[in-house]
């Protein structure tokens, strides 16, 4: 690392693993401000259901990167990595570092990785018809005009399978040949959480959360934007859209989140163990490996 270099630390992991909880505590002892890196929790009035930072916490320490954009008015990729990069200067220019958190790892490496993805705005008329197709015949489609996106993009993922084809239909060119790789502008490392009782945790979070009003949250959400607001497919969201539909019970619609939050949390950590270079954090203690780790390259 070039010591001159402004310095990003890049709390990551699967989700429920305790990150927000543990950048609150860092950036408290090291005096940082910290950056959401997570795909949804930039919305606004997605709340519960993404597990944002609470009100306490965004107290204790100021957050970037949360209720920048409404769920009716989604942005992409290079949307995200332009706002975030903005923001990110603006801190390191003062401070010379910063705390990034999140578990959505195609985001981190829009920050950390140098990946330059494609500025194709969103295309309302093929987005509509995609919408027509079924989740799984819409990947098929994929597969055929883009294998390489299609391998890495798991079917249920409905955003980004409609994202990769709309950008090969605007520009007739392949979304994974399009994010083209920079060199990075800032010293980097990269902490990871994975405990060892995740599964554990997601169950108990999912629990909580419609306890706190998932449901409640989710009628506001239709109220506001419509029952056919493409967020409301996500984990969580979709399965308590489901109960207001008349479509499942309660029962199950907490066995079938846990059970995709799970599937998301496998993907994850898949995802940071290839893409990534982290130092994976020993669950009782983990702060003190942190700060010793982050101090290091500070000082």
């Amino acid at each position: 690392m070039q010591p001159n270099k402004p310095l990003v630390i890049a709390i990551m992991g699967p989700t429920a693993s305790g990150k927000t909880e543990l950048a609150v505590d860092i950036a408290k002892t090291i005096k940082s401000n910290i950056h959401n890196v997570d795909s949804r929790q930039i919305y606004i009035d997605m709340d519960i259901g993404t597990a944002k930072p609470t009100a306490d916490q965004q107290k204790q320490v100021k957050h970037f990167l949360i209720d920048i954009c409404l769920p009716s008015k989604p942005i992409n990729l290079h949307d995200f990595q332009c706002i975030a990069k903005t923001s990110m200067e603006k801190d390191l220019e003062k401070k010379g570092f910063t705390l990034l958190v999140g578990g959505s790892g195609l985001y981190l490496q829009a920050l950390i990785g140098g990946i330059n993805p494609p500025a194709v705005p969103p295309q309302k008329f093929f987005r509509d018809q995609l919408e027509k197709i079924d989740k799984t015949e819409r990947h098929k489609l994929l597969k055929c005009c883009d294998p390489s996106a299609a391998e890495k993009i798991h079917p249920e993922d409905s955003i980004r399978t409609i994202r990769a084809l709309e950008v090969f239909y605007a520009t007739g060119k392949m979304f994974s040949k399009q994010k083209n790789m920079s060199s990075n502008p800032w010293r980097v490392i990269e902490i990871g959480l994975n405990p060892g009782n995740l599964r554990n945790r997601i169950q108990c979070r999912t629990e909580e959360m419609y306890k706190k009003g998932l449901i409640e949250e989710t009628e506001e959400l239709i109220n506001k934007y419509g029952n056919d607001l493409q967020l409301l497919k996500t984990i969580g969201y979709g399965e308590a859209r489901s109960i207001i539909n008349g479509k499942i019970n309660y029962e199950e619609a907490l066995e079938i989140t846990i059970k995709r939050t799970c599937q998301l949390a496998k993907r994850q950590k898949t995802w940071f163990r290839n893409k990534h270079n982290s130092k994976w954090l020993n669950d009782e203690n983990a702060l003190t490996e942190a700060l010793s780790s982050i101090y290091e390259v500070l000082s």
